[in-house]
Parts: structure tokens; sequence; C-alpha cells
């Protein structure tokens, strides 16, 4: 199927590492020229560098920017904007890493600790579509892919739960807001992936649990309907197929990549 993405112009935050990476590389693949955003302008720099490398042709934009920070962030869009002259597609990966082992009980949760992952993802969702949607809705087409996580369908981390939830929420008002000019807006939902964090996350709850990391490994996979965790490669597929005009009538809604969530029913 053609995506109908060559040439579009993308934003992708959170992009030096993880799914933003494996995100930006399944957009370039398309024909897409990608923006990538990221606080570590090192790790940044490294991480266009690779894309470019590995595609031949590729049009990277490396721009650091910090999304807590709205003046960065309008910086961010001025410099993307100004250099192709519009944005089509603006994906909000830029999160707080979530609890290595366990999330804290609420005898030890700090306020710090929620106003930071509420910051960082859901006002930061906020501030980098506040910047880039306008340019979108001018030209009358866009679309915006904020990625969220299984918290919000899930107990067991409030700080988790409370910013994923809130990043649906956000979602929808802003696909309501947005349709009427052209502008898609929707939420992905991956569960735990398989990414250049997950062999540390594995050591430090088998440590915490008295565990193998094989048996760790083992719990995890169990709570999907695969029993297996899904790749970054294969959640930044859905996110990619999102971003193009050929889902244009999925907005404001989200959709689960998490390899099936075993034991719910989401209707």
């Amino acid at each position: 199927m053609d995506l109908q993405l060559k040439g579009a112009r993308a934003v992708v935050t959170g992009g030096s590492r993880g799914l933003g990476l494996a995100i930006a590389r399944g957009l370039l693949a398309e024909g897409a020229r990608v923006a990538l955003v990221a606080r570590d302008a090192q790790r940044l720099g490294a991480a266009a560098d690779g894309l470019r490398s590995g595609a031949a042709g590729a049009e990277v934009l490396a721009v650091p920017a910090d999304t807590t920070d709205d003046s960065s962030v309008q910086a961010m869009a001025e410099q993307v904007v100004t250099a192709w002259d519009g944005v089509d597609v603006l994906v909000n990966a830029a999160a707080q890493p979530s609890f290595a082992s366990a999330p804290p009980p609420l005898a030890d949760l700090s306020d710090g600790e929620v106003l930071t992952d509420f910051d960082t993802k859901v006002l930061g969702y906020l501030r980098c579509a506040r910047a880039l949607a306008p340019h979108m809705a001018r030209q009358g087409w866009g679309r915006i892919v904020n990625i969220s996580g299984l918290n919000a369908r899930r107990t067991g981390s409030v700080s988790g739960t409370i910013r994923n939830v809130a990043v649906a929420a956000l979602t929808a008002n802003l696909a309501d807001e947005l349709g009427p000019h052209g502008v898609g807006v929707t939420v992905v939902h991956p569960g735990l992936v398989e990414t250049e964090r997950t062999p540390r996350l594995v050591a430090d709850r088998a440590a915490a649990g008295g565990l193998t990391e094989e048996q760790v490994r083992a719990q995890l996979a169990a709570t999907t309907s695969l029993r297996r965790l899904v790749t970054a490669e294969e959640v930044a597929d859905v996110v990619v197929f999102l971003c193009s005009p050929r889902a244009a009538a999925v907005t404001g809604d989200a959709v689960s990549v998490a390899g099936g969530n075993r034991g719910a029913v989401h209707y």
C-alpha cells in the first residue's frame, strides 16, 4: 500500500532512541522527511547520522529541544517550518521512562515525580501540538500521533496511569478541534516494547524479585495475547500508517499496539 507520505514533513519528538527512533526510521522508509527532536544534542546528532547512513538520500533534520520548555518548543517549530516551509506530521514520543522495577507505593510517591511525568508527557505533547498544529490547519491537512501506553488501561502505577489517561483525553479534545481543518489526531498505547532499554529493565526486575532474567521475560510475555513482547519496529509500522493520509478516518481514538492486553475487554 502506498501510504502517500513521500515528501511529507514530519517531526518526531523523543527521536534519539527507542520508539521515537524506530518511528523516524519507518517514516523515512516511506519517503518522508524527518525532523528528529530530543534534549541530548550529542545523542540526537548520532541518531540522525545513523538514519542518514541507513537510508540513501534520507532527509533528516536534527533539532535539539526540551519539550518541558515552551520557548524551546517554539524555537524548534520555527526551525522546522522555516527549513521546510511547513509541517505535515507530528509524532509526540518524548516522555520519562517508566519505573525500572516497580512503581513506588503511595506513601513514597512524591508530588515532584507525578508533576515531572505530567509536565514531560502531557504538557510536552500539548506544547508541541500548540506550536505545530496551526501550520497543519492552515494548509488543510495534517496528522498528530501521541504515544501513550497501556498504563492508561491498567492500575499499578499512579503516575503512569494519570499521564497516559491524560494523553488520551488531550488527543480526543485536539481531534474535535482540529478535525474540521483536516487534521487527524490519534493516541497509540504500546505495552512494554523491546528496545535498548529492555535488558536493563529485565535485569532490575530480576534483582528486585529474586528471579532469573528468563523468568522475568516469561512473566512479561505472559501478559500479552501473543505471549511475547512486541518490537519497536512493529509499533512503528502502526504509527507510520496512522501518520498517513490513508488513516484519515481514524481520529480522536486510541489504538493499542501491545501484542494484546490479556484479560481485558475494551469497546
